[in-house]
């Protein structure tokens, strides 16, 4: 099985955030060593827990810090940036790293209003994701008024990370999918099924090709790798009653803290519809979710507090399957 990463730089709580863009490069160096495929960075802005907000800057530290693994961003948020300025920034990137840079974009705006408004956006841009995806890769093919140098007739991979309307932008623009479920597993396999029907064979694809993110955490025991669960279904929790995600908190922390019923809830929500276990278990669940999905690659998405255990289980994954 094809297995890649996507690091979101999570703080930690007691830790800053130059702390944690530099556990991303480290944690890079260790995917390579480990036989991961890709290794992606991501864009959040305003988020206190997230301290990756530049992917196309931290992708480069992240090239030059490895040799051999695939760099991209999962993704670059497309209504936030001018299509010719993201083309420049990934013409550089390839240029300054040959045959290894991938080009992942989403269609996301800022988190809250606020964010949103420092921006310069609003929610109904992201309506414009498939015409501002479809100059973007006019700007490699040089079928532009302008050309975007030195992205001008180099070949950058390019993925649209997608819900449902996403799904349909990238079978129409003939470019891998990236999918999680977000909206539940059922939403998402109707989702890539509508991406392979309607898909159009491209410059850039002949085929349909689909990568499914996911969070998988593998330990010695079912307990240990349940508890690597617990910081980021937390922070999820807090996020939706107070409107920001935190750094992430260790779990007996977590699970010492009082929580209302509205909390506990969204906690346990937060906590289903993930790949944990040990080996043997998370094998056989990892196996049948890409039977389920017929998936070519899954990108790993796992973050939580103690960063050792999260290596572990990131190496006892390879174990299983590179």
């Amino acid at each position: 099985m094809r297995l890649s990463v996507l690091d979101r730089s999570r703080v930690r709580a007691g830790h800053g955030h130059p702390e944690a863009l530099r556990d991303t490069v480290a944690f890079a160096r260790q995917a390579e060593q480990l036989g991961y495929h890709r290794f992606w960075v991501s864009e959040h802005h305003g988020v206190p827990g997230v301290a990756g907000s530049a992917p196309t800057v931290l992708a480069a530290a992240v090239a030059a810090a490895t040799s051999t693994i695939r760099v991209g961003t999962g993704g670059v948020m497309l209504p936030n940036h001018q299509p010719l300025v993201v083309a420049e920034q990934f013409g550089v990137l390839e240029s300054l790293f040959p045959g290894r840079i991938d080009m992942g974009l989403g269609r996301s705006v800022g988190f809250i209003e606020a964010v949103r408004k420092a921006l310069g956006h609003d929610k109904e841009d992201a309506a414009e994701f498939g015409p501002r995806l479809a100059e973007l890769l006019g700007y490699f093919t040089g079928t532009q008024a302008v050309r975007g140098y030195p992205a001008d007739g180099l070949r950058v991979a390019p993925f649209v990370l997608a819900t449902g309307a996403g799904a349909r932008v990238a079978a129409a623009h003939g470019v891998p999918l990236v999918i999680g479920a977000f909206r539940g597993e059922d939403a998402m396999i109707d989702a890539i099924t509508a991406y392979r029907t309607a898909f159009r064979p491209s410059t850039w694809a002949a085929d349909p090709y689909v990568v499914i993110s996911s969070t998988v955490a593998v330990a010695d025991t079912t307990e240990d790798a349940w508890r690597l669960l617990l910081p980021e279904a937390w922070a999820m929790a807090y996020s939706r009653t107070r409107g920001e995600f935190p750094p992430l908190s260790a779990p007996d922390d977590i699970l010492a803290h009082p929580m209302t019923d509205r909390e506990r809830t969204l906690f346990e929500q937060s906590l289903q519809g993930h790949v944990h276990g040990t080996p043997p278990e998370v094998a056989k669940a990892l196996d049948a979710l890409v039977d389920r999905t017929g998936a070519d690659e899954v990108l790993v998405t796992t973050s939580t507090h103690d960063r050792g255990a999260m290596l572990d289980s990131y190496r006892l994954l390879a174990g299983l399957y590179l």
